[in-house]
C-alpha cells in the first residue's frame, strides 16, 4: 500500500497542526514535522484539535530541513502561492511527500528555486488581499487529492446510517 506523507516546515499555531494531525491520522498519512515549531507538542491546544486520534497518528520530528532530506528519499511536492502549476494537474506517484511551509511565510523560496517544477499551487483569487488559504485547508485538499488519485488505499469510502 502506498504511503502519503505530509511535512510541515516549522508550523507555528497548534491548532493547524492539530487539525493537520488528526487528517493525517484518519487517512493513515504519515505525519513529519521539522523544527523549530512555534508551540510545544504538548501544547493543549494541540492535543485539542487532534483529540482522540492521537494513537492513530505516525509521526516523526526533525531539527531542521537538512535533518528532513538527509532522512527521507522520493518525490517531494511544494505546496506554495508560487507554484506555476495546479496541484491536481500532477499524477502523484506512490509514497510521495507533500510539503507545506509555516503559516505567515511559507516555503523557503530558495527551497522552491531549485524544484520549480514540483512547486504546485491551489487556485485563489487573483487580488492580493486573499494571500492563502489557512494551512490545515490546504493541507486537507492536497491529501485528499492524493488520496483520490490512488484509489483511497485502505480508506472506508461508504458510511453507515444509524438510525434507519
Amino acid at each position: 500500500m502506498p504511503i502519503l506523507n505530509i511535512v510541515l516546515v516549522e508550523p507555528e499555531i497548534p491548532q493547524n497542526t492539530g487539525n493537520i494531525s488528526r487528517t493525517c491520522a484518519a487517512t493513515g498519512a504519515h505525519l513529519h514535522i521539522v523544527e523549530p515549531m512555534g508551540f510545544r507538542v504538548d501544547d493543549r491546544n494541540l492535543k485539542r484539535a487532534g483529540l482522540d486520534y492521537w494513537h492513530l497518528l505516525h509521526i516523526t520530528y526533525y531539527k531542521n530541513l537538512e535533518d528532513f532530506f538527509a532522512r527521507n528519499k522520493g518525490d517531494f511536492y511544494y505546496f506554495t502561492t508560487k507554484g506555476k502549476q495546479v496541484y491536481s494537474d500532477v499524477a502523484y506517484p506512490p509514497d510521495c511527500y507533500l510539503i507545506f511551509g509555516k503559516e505567515t511565510a511559507g516555503l523557503p523560496e530558495e527551497l522552491l528555486v531549485k524544484h520549480p517544477d514540483n512547486c504546485v499551487r491551489l487556485p485563489m483569487l487573483d487580488d492580493d488581499s486573499a494571500r492563502s488559504l489557512n494551512l490545515s485547508n490546504t493541507v486537507a485538499i492536497g491529501a485528499y487529492e492524493v488520496l483520490r488519485q490512488w484509489g483511497f488505499p485502505d480508506l472506508k469510502t461508504q458510511g453507515k446510517l444509524t438510525k434507519y
